[in-house]
């Protein structure tokens, strides 16, 4: 079997995300917001099963790009990159089949880790995000992320934002 068939769920988040990403520090203060377009596909060929574009957009005009290719195996996908190291995997007590989980630290800040739930919406149109960053054992930052489903065509969408 392949990844869509191993992590049905994921499958489901095949597609371009638009988003916002809003961080709050311990305290509960928000301190950055900004938009997002990611895109999240399963290649058809080559070495890499699944593969993250996240595109993020400040108000201010800042703009970011970063790609997340990944490996898959023991029901898992895998993240080893200059950023991060962790991994993803779909959470089998959920019976409504809506969490996917994810852990990866920062490369290069041992002190530094997280964990990520994703709840995508029954109808597939919606997901939220929440990340908890812990530091030396103590939540030093909350990203909550809120996005609305765009397409399942993402090779469209990626070669326009290319041209």
């Amino acid at each position: 079997m392949g990844i869509k068939e191993d992590m049905p769920l994921l499958a489901r988040h095949e597609g371009v995300w638009d988003g916002t990403y809003a961080y709050f520090n311990a305290q509960n203060e928000k301190i950055d917001e900004h938009a997002s377009r990611l895109i999240c596909r399963f290649p058809d060929s080559g070495d890499i099963p699944y593969h993250q574009t996240n595109h993020y957009k400040w108000a201010d005009g800042k703009t970011e790009i970063r790609e997340f290719p990944a490996e898959y195996r023991d029901k898992r996908v895998w993240w080893d990159n200059d950023l991060i190291k962790g991994w993803a995997a779909e959470v089998p007590l959920d019976e409504y089949n809506r969490t996917v989980m994810l852990y990866w630290q920062r490369q290069g800040d041992p002190s530094l880790y997280l964990y990520e739930q994703i709840q995508i919406s029954d109808d597939g149109q919606n997901r939220c995000r929440t990340w908890h960053w812990i530091r030396n054992g103590l939540l030093e930052t909350r990203t909550a992320i809120q996005e609305t489903f765009v397409t399942r065509d993402w090779r469209t969408i990626e070669a326009e934002m290319e041209a």
